[in-house]
């Protein structure tokens, strides 16, 4: 078996090739954060087009490193949900053309489960039954993962996502984007005990939820104060920059932290599984290895290459290829979080 694998959720543009024991046989990535940058964030037209450019080159690269041949693939799996209209139906339509050129079926890949089933292909290990950690720029979610095909939705963020969080506070402190990185680094030098920042909705023991908006004015006020005044104004030492960053990493490292606990009591789960960009945080990993081992649960979370946007996670593709489950051409893309399905 060999499937070709495509991911354009958002900013980056990926392919992989797998084959049915989830080795990677090629992989290429071409990344937009240059690009963003001078906006802060990313622009979605933008993201779009230069997917637009990238992504017959990538897939092309992808198929070279694995000596593979279209008429030589298995199926051709692309993701489609969730993530930015425009960038999803980027890579939906290459897929698309491509399974009709080479006579190929189809496979749909859903974003938020491939980055849980990146601990899977990354440590080779069976990992199911766990709860799945997705923390990412524009997703906080945890699932009742019950096996590679059966995904339950038990809660996500009500408002911003961790990662967009970071790249805001980020701005404010005037680092560069992204902003995940750029506050880790700052962060080092600081104390996470400097400011009493809010944990919102850690100790309400009801809902598997996250919220960072309440977190991330805590940390505009403390720039400015109340009201309206521009954070551009903030005058602040390099040594406050430093305290702000590492005791508003602090806090969203908690929140996360402390909800995937919370699910795994609620799902009565001895392992959880961690991806998306903010699963590279150095604090995330640390503090989430002191709860496991306090806690006694199995811990997995993907290597850093695997946590940002990728197309080796989408070798998750295996497991619907295996129980027969491909999509028709008509296939559409579905840009917000989606309710449970399979």
């Amino acid at each position: 078996m060999k499937i070709l694998t495509i991911e354009s959720s958002c900013d980056e543009t990926a392919a992989a090739v797998v084959d049915g024991e989830r080795n990677v046989l090629g992989a290429a990535l071409a990344s937009q954060i240059k690009v963003h940058q001078r906006y802060g964030g990313v622009v979605p037209e933008i993201a779009s087009r230069a997917h637009m450019e990238a992504i017959l080159p990538v897939i092309a690269d992808a198929l070279r490193q694995a000596d593979a041949t279209l008429e030589e693939l298995s199926a051709i799996a692309v993701v489609n949900e969730p993530g930015l209209a425009g960038s999803l139906l980027v890579g939906l339509a290459a897929a698309k053309a491509l399974c009709v050129a080479a006579n190929k079926p189809l496979i749909a890949i859903n974003h938020l489960q491939a980055h849980v089933y990146a601990c899977r292909v990354a440590y080779d290990d069976d990992i199911f039954p766990c709860v799945g950690l997705i923390a990412s720029g524009g997703h906080s979610s945890l699932y009742r993962c019950s096996g590679p095909l059966d995904f339950e939705l038990l809660g996500s963020t009500i408002d911003d996502a961790a990662g967009e969080a970071f790249d805001k506070v980020a701005a404010m402190l005037g680092l560069p984007y992204p902003g995940g990185p750029s506050i880790q680094r700052a962060a080092e030098n600081g104390d996470p005990k400097a400011y009493a920042f809010p944990r919102p909705l850690l100790n309400d023991k009801d809902r598997l939820q996250f919220s960072f908006s309440g977190l991330k004015t805590a940390a505009r006020y403390k720039l400015v104060g109340t009201g309206k005044k521009d954070f551009h104004e903030a005058e602040i030492s390099e040594r406050e920059r430093a305290d702000i960053a590492a005791s508003f990493q602090e806090a969203v490292v908690d929140c996360l932290v402390g909800k995937a606990v919370q699910a795994l009591k609620t799902c009565g789960m001895k392992t959880l599984c961690v991806g998306g960009g903010v699963a590279a945080n150095a604090r995330f990993r640390e503090k989430a290895l002191e709860a496991a081992t306090k806690r006694r649960f199995r811990l997995y979370i993907a290597p850093p290459a695997l946590c940002t946007d990728n197309a080796v996670m989408g070798a998750i593709a295996i497991e619907r290829y295996k129980a027969g489950l491909f999509a028709d051409l008509d296939l559409d893309v579905a840009a917000g979080l989606q309710r449970d399905k399979q």
